[in-house]
Parts: structure tokens; sequence; C-alpha cells
């Protein structure tokens, strides 16, 4: 766990399982662990980079901090308040500061509606200004986004995918939030388009005092943009680091092997360093291993402890924290990897969800 002085957010021991129905009676059989003993921390200003791949609870873990899915269990404090079990008219009058961009501009606006109704609906929802007021300020933050004024009257499917997403991102924008969750705001996108908008969101960001959740599977993308790295694995932080820490000296198995399969520009380097390819699949979320989440794909698995005992997030350097019982051993190559059949995880019993 990471603790900030003066932090804008903090996430503690954060769980949300969602329950998996079955029969007609819609028994419930079990639950998923989409987000499980989360602990983070988010310093006003700083960008934060979530990275992990795709089914790891990213995603759910975003729409927790904003409170678009309520938490099973843990606590959410946003600038000081305990938000995670608030009920909707409690919830009102913070939503304003925080808000979020969605992954796909295609489909996280209405299509039905022109851009300046899009973007003017939350001012009007909380009783920001006159209609005349709040047209000015759209025109405004059409023009910051890189976008015209006279697109005020516009639809949505008359934008290219790069323009939709700047219209999330005004639409974001709109109420002055202090923290944005940004969940794949890019990967939608072309390549060329990607750089003008992670440009853009960090232009903002100075502008706008923000601070940000940025969600990606991308590694390259959250590097440039990102001041910490978290990464997530079936559920649960594995590594937290400054970013170029993350990337210069990776100390969690997992994270080792994610950094392995980024593209390297040099070909004479990238013919020589080896991938990482980790065996077997990834578990289910509804049937995690025990104890180390990672151990059945582990190549430095070590079953007398990694399949008994949970690995804490401890503290291994300056800001640099990691979920691994062996860290220190695999980065001074005193264990070596082993070649072997992925562990098969234990099947655990139905565990009954935590209470809020």
């Amino acid at each position: 766990m990471t603790e900030n002085d003066g932090a804008l957010l903090e996430i503690r021991q954060l769980k949300k399982w969602f329950p998996i129905h079955k029969g007609f009676m819609r028994r419930v059989s079990g639950h998923v662990h989409a987000v499980d003993d989360v602990s983070l921390s988010l310093a006003k200003g700083e960008t934060l980079g979530l990275v992990g791949e795709s089914g790891c609870g990213k995603s759910t873990l975003g729409r927790c901090v904003v409170r678009l899915l309520a938490p099973t269990s843990g606590e959410i404090v946003f600038d000081g308040q305990s938000i995670g079990q608030l009920r909707s008219r409690a919830l009102r009058p913070l939503r304003r500061q925080m808000q979020m961009i969605f992954q796909d501009p295609y489909a996280s606006l209405n299509p039905r509606k022109r851009v300046g109704t899009i973007i003017s609906d939350p001012m009007k929802i909380h009783g920001i200004g006159d209609r005349q007021e709040r047209k000015k300020k759209v025109e405004e933050l059409l023009e910051t986004v890189g976008l015209s004024p006279e697109h005020y009257n516009r639809f949505p499917h008359e934008f290219s995918g790069g323009q939709r997403q700047r219209i999330g991102v005004a639409r974001a924008l709109a109420l002055r939030p202090k923290l944005i969750v940004a969940d794949e705001p890019v990967s939608a996108l072309d390549v060329s388009i990607q750089a003008q908008v992670l440009n853009l969101l960090e232009s903002l960001q100075t502008g706008f005092d923000l601070t940000y959740m940025f969600i990606a599977h991308d590694l390259a993308v959250v590097r440039h943009i990102s001041d910490r790295i978290a990464v997530m694995y079936l559920g649960v932080i594995v590594e937290i680091s400054p970013a170029e820490a993350l990337y210069d000296n990776p100390l969690h198995p997992y994270t080792i092997s994610l950094l392995s399969a980024v593209p390297i520009p040099d070909p004479d380097v990238e013919a020589k360093r080896e991938t990482i390819l980790l065996p077997g699949e990834l578990p289910s979320p509804a049937n995690p291993p025990a104890a180390c989440r990672f151990h059945t794909r582990c190549p430095y698995v070590q079953p007398t402890r990694c399949t008994t005992e949970v690995p804490e997030l401890r503290k291994l350097g300056d800001g640099h924290f990691v979920a691994c019982h062996w860290a220190e051993k695999i980065k001074a190559g005193a264990i070596e990897p082993i070649e072997s059949t992925p562990i098969e995880p234990e099947r655990q019993d139905p565990v009954e969800a935590p209470s809020a």
C-alpha cells in the first residue's frame, strides 16, 4: 500500500465482486473477483497509469473510483471524504469533481443529441449558468480541445473517431473536475491520432489542474503520460513504481514479462532480446488461484511459499512496491526461471461476498 501526503484519492482494501447467477431462480453460485483488496493513492496533480492484460479489473476499478459501480467492500476517500458507501443523493455534489473519459468514442456519445447538448448537459444538471452562458462555455471548451465552435450543432456521426474523443474530453472538462479517470481513451484510435489526444490530455492537466488515473494496456502510451504506474493482475496490484523506475528496473515477474513484449524501435536490439512467454491461460476471476495469484504462470514459482502464502505489497525502493516473495532474488539472478508445465489452480469452495 502506498501513502501520499495530501492525496486527492485514497483507495483502501477495495473489493468489487460480481455475483454469478444460475438457474431459473437466479441462485448465486459464486462471484467474479474483478477487484480484490486493492489499495492505491493519487496525489493532487499526478498521473497514475494502471496497466494489465484484458480482464484484470482495470476498468472495474476505475468505475468504482468515480462510483459508477458501488464497491462490494473497502473504502474510497476522495479529497478527504469517504465516498465508497454514499448513496446517489449524497454523491451528486461530488460527481462534478470526478469525471470519466470512456474507451469507445462511438458508444459513449448519444447519437440523437447534438454536440452542444452533450457537453452542456452536465452544466444544466448541476445548475451552472443560463442557456447563453452554457453555450458560450461549450464553445470555449470546443476550442480548448481542438475543435471549432461551429461544431456546436452537429451530431456525433459527423465526426471522426479522434474528434469524437475530443468531444468526450470536453464533456469531462465541463464541470471543471479535480479527478479524471481515463479508461483506455486512445486504444480505439489510429496511432497517428493517439499522440494528438495524449498531448491534449497533458496540456489540459496543467491548465485545468487535473489529476489523472490513466487506464491502458499499451505500455508505451502509459510510459509517455504517467508519473507512477500500477500493474494489475487478476484483480490485485502486483507492482507500483515511478514510471521510469518501472521500465528500468521491473521487479515482479509479471511486469518483467509484460515489458519483454514491448516492441523496441531498434531492429538490432529487438532481434537480440528475449521475449518471455507465460505458460498456461489466465485463470478465471471466478476461481482465482490461492496465495499468489500469479503462481500458476510464474516462471520463478517456488511451490513451498508461492502456493501457500499471499505476498504482501512491500516497499523495495523509493516509491517502488512489489507483491512478490522472491523479487530481490529474481533481480539478483539467485533464482533461475524454470521450464515446466503450468501449475493448475486449486479449486476453492465458493466464498461469500464481503459485507460492505
